[in-house]
């Protein structure tokens, strides 16, 4: 995405001793794969071997942002196999998609690396590896100019940025659909209706699309609650699920890191252009999606992502390393506190000197 950026090159130069254990340990493990494998056939050993040592170079040669980028993927990867064995569909539907009105909070959580759907899995975790390089870059640059807390990898950066961005779309979903969208619901359901039939149908098919993750198994769609559904699609309020918060957050931090990068859009396809073409059209079609109520993507989710983007560029070096401030004081104090001698019991610790 960035190759024709020069600040990303810049960004991106990290000391070579960094990647010597890992290497060594990629080294260790082709070895033993070697002699895992030296029972079968010459050529079908080899071809496994190098297939394994070329996958192991390119990860040692990838950015630690594109890395950790690549494990978010493999999570999303085993969420995504889930959905596909239909005994576990009911518990997903439960417990990996996030409905506003089923009273639960930690699916806003889990919700972040669920995807039903192949081709939203593929997008999602094409446009992470490609941005989270550079936003890993980034963020390695700013810790080594601005920040007086040095950090050996910029890894666990990414992944506390990636999930409090996700949490952060999340929660702007969660607030249109429970306080704005259900209250017009309700007022909707409350006006007088034209006949008493399509006013039970509007209400079954309201409550059967709002509250299915409440129940442990989908209900049945009957023809009569299919065809209100039908006339009265804006009226349901539908879980949410997938990472295009907190990938959208990444793409405007990118965007705002490195304003003179190019990207090409798979969807729509296009050739390189600036970035900030890019994702000016990208808000403009979620911005349109969100007024005119589309239904097909969360564009509030989308937009919220956004919105953590730009301020995370702005504060969050200072955030993260608050944070960290406050999470070594907590850890020092835990190991003085374990190293004070509990009275009662047998011997008790002794004291570093």
């Amino acid at each position: 995405m960035c190759s024709s950026s020069r600040q990303v090159a810049r960004c991106s130069a990290h000391p070579i001793s960094k990647n010597i254990p890992l290497f060594q340990k990629v080294q260790k493990q082709v070895d033993n794969l070697s002699e895992f494998v030296s029972s079968l056939p010459a050529l079908m050993k080899q071809v496994v071997v190098y297939t394994y040592a070329s996958l192991g170079q390119t990860y040692v040669s990838s950015s630690e942002g594109r890395r950790a980028g690549w494990a978010l993927c493999a999570v999303n990867v085993a969420v995504w196999a889930a959905w596909q064995i239909p005994r576990l569909r009911p518990f997903m539907h439960i417990h990996f998609a996030h409905n506003p009105l089923s009273g639960k909070t930690y699916t806003m959580f889990t919700s972040i690396f669920s995807h039903a759907s192949i081709i939203h899995l593929v997008f999602n975790c094409m446009a992470l590896t490609s941005f989270a390089s550079a936003a890993g870059n980034w963020m390695g640059h700013e810790q080594r100019s601005t920040s007086e807390l040095q950090e050996a990898t910029e890894i666990y950066h990414f992944y506390a940025f990636f999930i409090s961005a996700g949490l952060f779309s999340s929660l702007v979903s969660h607030v249109v659909s429970a306080r704005f969208r259900f209250p017009r619901l309700v007022a909707q359901l409350a006006r007088k209706p034209p006949s008493e039939a399509t006013a039970r149908t509007s209400v079954a098919a309201t409550l059967t699309s709002s509250l299915t993750s409440v129940a442990k198994t989908p209900p049945p769609v009957t023809g009569a609650i299919a065809a209100a559904e039908a006339a009265t699609p804006a009226a349901a309020i539908l879980p949410s699920l997938g990472a295009s918060g907190a990938v959208y957050a990444s793409v405007i931090l990118s965007a705002l890191a490195f304003p003179n990068a190019e990207v090409s859009l798979v969807f729509p396809p296009t050739g390189s252009i600036p970035i900030g073409y890019g994702v000016g059209g990208l808000l403009l079609l979620d911005c349109v999606g969100a007024l005119r109520g589309w239904r097909i993507m969360d564009h509030y989710a989308h937009l919220g992502g956004a919105a953590f983007g730009v301020l995370y560029y702005a504060y969050g070096m200072q955030a993260w390393d608050a944070t960290r401030v406050r999470l070594m004081g907590a850890t020092q104090q835990l190991k003085k506190w374990s190293s004070i001698e509990r009275p009662g019991s047998k011997g008790g610790n002794r004291t570093g000197a």
